[in-house]
């Protein structure tokens, strides 16, 4: 395991804006990460302020420790759903601001014994806290063909599901499939590489996996729904997503949800100055709610146009 991040913390300068730390905050970065988000928000909540950092990747504590060091960051061990009770135990009636960065970093990216990299000969492994649930090589030697084609379809929208669920299904009464390596290759054979376009065409069915053996959209789900609550009135939830099945549920959630005022229109996205630094913010979106109080909710019932995006 590395003992310090490679990871880039995405959209900073517009979660530095949008969540307005400051002296006194008590702001929590749910993802903790390699630390970045957390250390640059706590460097600017002194006096008086901190910042809550969480992970479900224990492996991600020790490095994100290191790059926060001195800062009045605290660190947890746990899955963002538990928020709530963390800031119970805390005895933290609520809070200035809450982040969320979904899906993937760069540190497990660069770990050659979980799996996420597609030429990794570690196991397939996708899972970001190793001591809960099943591994993915697990789903892909106990599903049923049909079972394995809707995951793939429902989690990676991927078109070509079936063809790929069949071809898993024939090579693992010959051939396990255990490592990256050994489903990536597999996977290139199903399905061409479009002209022009760059994503690799094992993406879809790896996002799919990992998103199945860590419970990703349940887990997001959740915490749209008790979030809110944890936010002071004028408090901010910051969400990135990565892919479109996420964007859409924060988007509805937001817009849905009487607890909560809008702040972004439109996702907001990385500008050309940070893409030429970090090529992996292409697809990060940014969206922003506001926990209001019952008159802004009147208010912009009434007077607001709808938001489109």
């Amino acid at each position: 395991m590395p003992e310090s991040t490679c990871h880039i913390p995405v959209l900073l300068q517009e979660i530095l804006h949008w969540l307005e730390p400051s002296p006194g905050k008590i702001l929590v970065d749910g993802t903790l990460g390699g630390g970045g988000h957390a250390a640059a928000l706590a460097s600017l909540v002194e006096p008086g302020g901190r910042v809550l950092g969480i992970d479900l990747d224990p492996q991600a504590l020790p490095r994100a420790s290191k790059a926060i060091g001195s800062l009045p960051v605290e660190v947890v061990s746990a899955n963002y759903t538990d928020i709530p009770q963390i800031l119970g135990n805390l005895q933290i009636e609520s809070v200035d601001g809450i982040l969320l960065d979904l899906g993937l970093s760069s540190d497990q990216l660069a770990d050659e014994d979980r799996g996420f990299s597609f030429h990794s000969e570690g196991e397939l492994d996708l899972r970001f806290d190793r001591t809960r649930g099943k591994p993915a090589w697990h789903l892909l030697e106990r599903l049923s063909e049909r079972h394995l084609a809707d995951l793939i379809y429902q989690y990676g929208e991927e078109r070509l599901s079936r063809r790929i669920a069949r071809k898993i299904v024939e090579t693992r009464r010959e051939n396990p499939i255990r490592t990256a390596a050994q489903l990536a290759d597999l996977l290139r054979g199903c399905v061409p590489r479009s002209r022009g376009h760059r994503i690799d065409p094992a993406t879809r069915t790896f996002q799919a996996l990992r998103i199945a053996v860590n419970e990703e959209l349940k887990s997001l789900q959740e915490a749209l729904t008790h979030l809110p609550d944890c936010l002071a009135p004028g408090g901010r939830l910051a969400i990135i997503s990565f892919h479109s099945l996420e964007d859409r549920m924060v988007k509805h959630a937001f817009r849905e949800d009487p607890r909560l005022e809008v702040l972004t229109r439109r996702p907001l996205k990385a500008t050309d100055e940070e893409l030429a630094k970090n090529s992996r913010a292409s697809s990060a979106k940014l969206r922003i709610a506001e926990r209001a109080t019952s008159q802004q909710k009147k208010d912009h019932g009434r007077d607001a146009a709808p938001h489109r995006s």
